[in-house]
This record gives C-alpha cells, sequence and structure tokens, in this order.
C-alpha cells in the first residue's frame, strides 16, 4: 500500500531472485479499511515510493485508481474460510474479504507467475495462499522473511506514526513476544505463556491487547498444547500510542 520502508524493498529483491521482470503494485486499498480506521490518513510518499523502486531495477510499477479498481456498481465479493476466520477478524471482520477481492483482481491483471507477500502480515499470507489454491490460480505465493530494525520492531508503514516515546515502547513487542516463545519452547504451558505475555504488554504500557494466540502454522486453528505433529506461530497484535501493531513467531514443536 505505499509508504515504503526496508520491508517492502526485501520482497522486491526476493522477487527479482525468482523472475526475470518485476511489477510493483501501490495501492491503498479502500476495501480492506473498516469505517474509522485510518483510510485517509494512511502514510502516502507516491514519489519516495516511486525513487526507491527505480533504484532497486523494478520493471514496472502499477499504480492504479480507486475507480479503476472498483466500479461505481461493483458487488462481489471474495471471502475467504478457515485460515481467514479469528485472530485478526475478530477485530476487523471484514478486512481479510477486501484483502482477498483486491489480490485476486491484481493477479488477474498481471497475470504473474509468481508473487510475494511477507511474512508480518501472516494470516494474510495464509489466506492469500489458500485463495490461491482453492480458486486453481496459476501463480506461486512466496513467503518473506519479516524485516525488523535493530531493536527487532517489524517494520510498518504505520511505524511513521509514533513519537519517540511511542516508537520505545512498541519495541517491546517483539521482545515480549520472543520471550513467550522461549517459555513454550522450554516447556511451560500454552496457556500461562500467553497469559503472561497480555499482562505483561498491559503492564508496560500498551493501549490494549486484541490477542496473544499459538496456532498451527497452516491451518491457524488455535493450539493449546505445543505437540510434536504441529509446526506451530505464535500471533499477536496489541495497540501502541494509538497505533495498531501486529507480530508473529515461529514456535519450535518440541522434540517427538
Amino acid at each position: 500500500m505505499g509508504a515504503l520502508h526496508d520491508g517492502h524493498l526485501s520482497l522486491v529483491r526476493i522477487a527479482k531472485r525468482a523472475a526475470d521482470r518485476v511489477i510493483v503494485s501501490i495501492f491503498v486499498n479502500p476495501a480492506q479499511f473498516a469505517p474509522g480506521e485510518d483510510f485517509e490518513a494512511y502514510p502516502r510518499d507516491t514519489a519516495d515510493d516511486l525513487a526507491m523502486l527505480a533504484e532497486e531495477g523494478v520493471d514496472l510499477v502499477y499504480l492504479p485508481e480507486p475507480g479503476s479498481i472498483y466500479a461505481a456498481d461493483h458487488t462481489t465479493q471474495v471471502i475467504v474460510g478457515g485460515v481467514g476466520d479469528g485472530l485478526e477478524t475478530d477485530h476487523r471482520p471484514t478486512f481479510f474479504h477486501g484483502v482477498a477481492l483486491v489480490v485476486n483482481k491484481l493477479i488477474n491483471r498481471a497475470a504473474p507467475d509468481f508473487a510475494v507477500f511477507g511474512e508480518k502480515d501472516y494470516q494474510q499470507l495464509c489466506v492469500i495462499r489458500r485463495m490461491v489454491r482453492d480458486l486453481d490460480m496459476p501463480v506461486e505465493i512466496i513467503g518473506g522473511p519479516i524485516a525488523r530494525d535493530a531493536h527487532g520492531l517489524a517494520l510498518s508503514s504505520r511505524n511513521r506514526y509514533f513519537d519517540e516515546a511511542g516508537l520505545t515502547l512498541a519495541r517491546q513487542f517483539n521482545v515480549v513476544l520472543q520471550d513467550s516463545v522461549a517459555a513454550i519452547e522450554t516447556g511451560q504451558t500454552v496457556d500461562t505463556s500467553l497469559k503472561n505475555a497480555r499482562s505483561r504488554l498491559l503492564d508496560a504500557g500498551f493501549d490494549a491487547v486484541d490477542y496473544v494466540s499459538l496456532a498451527d502454522a497452516q491451518s491457524l486453528a488455535p493450539v493449546d498444547e505445543a505437540k510434536p505433529s504441529h509446526a506451530l506461530r505464535l500471533l499477536a497484535a496489541t495497540h501502541c500510542h494509538g497505533v495498531r501493531l501486529i507480530d508473529n513467531f515461529p514456535v519450535k514443536r518440541p522434540a517427538d
């Protein structure tokens, strides 16, 4: 959605290794914003975005206007169940409807062999993979590792909203989550670890915690016990000085 940072550019570099030509779309998608969210305020800096993409050697940048993506009488929806249920949709019920719709349209228009999405939005990545699989879309979805700053904070365009105090607090988010991962991997019960993470975030001064959840890495079904048969992911969303943050980490399975 623009306001590019090193995380976005890392996806461009992955795409360049996978394909001969790279297209980047920049589109602040109104369909994935609920009423009262920050659609109008969402950071936009097209000139800087284009300069960064030119430096990376991108072949084409697609900058559609909203009216060229959604006609005035547009009614079709794309709803992905399973991995699209729970977690984010407990708090943003229609978010993935908008994501799945616009990604479907962009893939149809560009007809890429590969499409690269970051793992920071892990549930979104799972939703897109499921949509592509279920609808027989001829594209391979590649996940890009989470890009972080020197303090471990996952890079996000919305990090621009922070003042110094907010940024300092936000950088505790990943610390708490990594401690929770370590606790689960060394035998602490899942319930205790998740409760401790939530309490630590609130005690540190975060505004609210939407969720801290351990899930199956493929289905995103909640997991209440770390068993060897599960590839696991710890996922969380919190609010810091008015900015909503999401992050996630893989959790190693215990030995058989």
